[in-house]
């Protein structure tokens, strides 16, 4: 299906509604496939696909997050982690609802998952904050940063709504910053390549049994293949990995990592070690000892990488909760946290899409 031009969409869009999937195969039986991440997952009516952000309204998947924002924060380039591309420059951080992975030590669980705010989306209860890419365009611009970056969340999951600000990002002298595990298809990449500058992603192990415990799929050849392509195509290219005591602290296998950004990036190629801090599943799990890390680094330089760079006191680029969307935007608490219904004609008359929400005997 041939997605809405951005000017038909900022034309149309004056309060939320669903956008449909921009990449999407309409199968049999009103089944629809997503191809935005490595999930591809099969969905049909009623149903959404892992991220939870995609939904299938009578055979067309639609995006639940468009618009939506979890997280507003203005801060340097240097914390996504990004080293060599505007230095001392700051950047607009955003991020939505919903992720690919499931990863056990996640710190930006609620957001990352997202899965209470994309239900009552689904249900037409939601408050969360909607703001079109103008109006995140014009915010970015009071707020005098030089750059918008997309973090917290998965950006694919809502790739919809990154590629539109990007192009307006674009257009205001603004550059794009795109923080990502990778696990994300060739379409999508290609897809969303011109509108970016930079790609931050995770290389969070060379072993596919690390990837399977967080994102069953998940392969360590399609997550280093995405990485390498998104510098093919011109994007700006940092890697970062979290050292989890007892899961991807061998020093061995740093020197693997630091092997392929070598081959795979280049010897100049930022290389960002982090510390690891106990949340969720591994709450057990004591922080990194500063030993692993500069062990890392150590590996890191024996491979011959020349940008190596060790964090002890972060472990992830994460939302903080020290001012709220609302500081960000001309706009009152009121009005940005409406309840949202989606104006749609997908929807019923009360905003509702999901097939087991829907009210009896529509």
């Amino acid at each position: 299906m041939l997605a809405l031009t951005l000017e038909f969409i900022l034309t149309q869009l004056q309060s939320y509604q669903l956008v449909e999937t921009r990449l999407q195969e309409q199968l049999e039986n009103g089944t629809a496939r997503c191809n935005l991440c490595l999930w591809r997952c099969k969905i049909g009516h009623g149903q959404r696909g892992f991220c939870q952000a995609h939904v299938n309204r009578n055979g067309t998947l639609y995006n639940l997050s468009y618009g939506i924002l979890s997280s507003v924060d203005v801060d340097s380039i240097e914390s996504k982690p990004v080293k060599h591309y505007r230095p001392g420059t700051t950047v607009m951080s955003v991020g939505s609802y919903g992720c690919s992975f499931r990863c056990g030590g996640c710190h930006n669980l609620e957001i990352s998952w997202g899965v209470g705010a994309l239900d009552k989306l689904a249900k037409g209860e939601s408050k969360e904050a909607w703001v079109t890419p103008e109006k995140l365009i014009a915010a970015a611009q009071r707020a005098g940063v030089d750059g918008i970056a997309f973090t917290y969340s998965e950006p694919a999951v809502w790739l919809e709504y990154v590629i539109d600000v990007c192009q307006l990002a674009h257009a205001a002298g603004l550059y794009t910053v795109y923080v990502s595990n990778s696990f994300i298809t060739d379409e999508a990449l290609k897809l969303v390549a011109p509108h970016l500058d930079v790609l931050c992603s995770d290389i969070k192990s060379m072993r596919d049994a690390f990837y399977k415990e967080i994102c069953r799929p998940a392969k360590v050849s399609q997550v280093l293949a995405s990485i390498k392509k998104a510098q093919e195509l011109g994007i700006h290219v940092e890697t970062r990995t979290n050292v989890i005591p007892g899961k991807n602290d061998d020093p061995a296998e740093h020197y693997e990592i630091a092997c392929w950004v070598r081959d795979n990036l280049g010897a100049d190629s930022p290389w960002h070690i982090t510390r690891f801090f106990p949340a969720y599943k591994l709450s057990h799990v004591p922080p990194t000892p500063d030993a692993s890390l500069y062990a890392a680094e150590v590996e890191a330089k024996r491979a011959g990488l020349n940008n190596v760079y060790v964090y002890n006191d972060k472990g992830c680029d994460c939302a903080t909760e020290n001012r709220s969307i609302d500081f960000y935007l001309e706009t009152s608490v009121e009005e940005l946290h409406q309840i949202k219904k989606c104006a749609a004609d997908c929807c019923d008359s009360e905003g509702v899409l999901l097939k087991k929400y829907e009210i009896k005997g529509s």
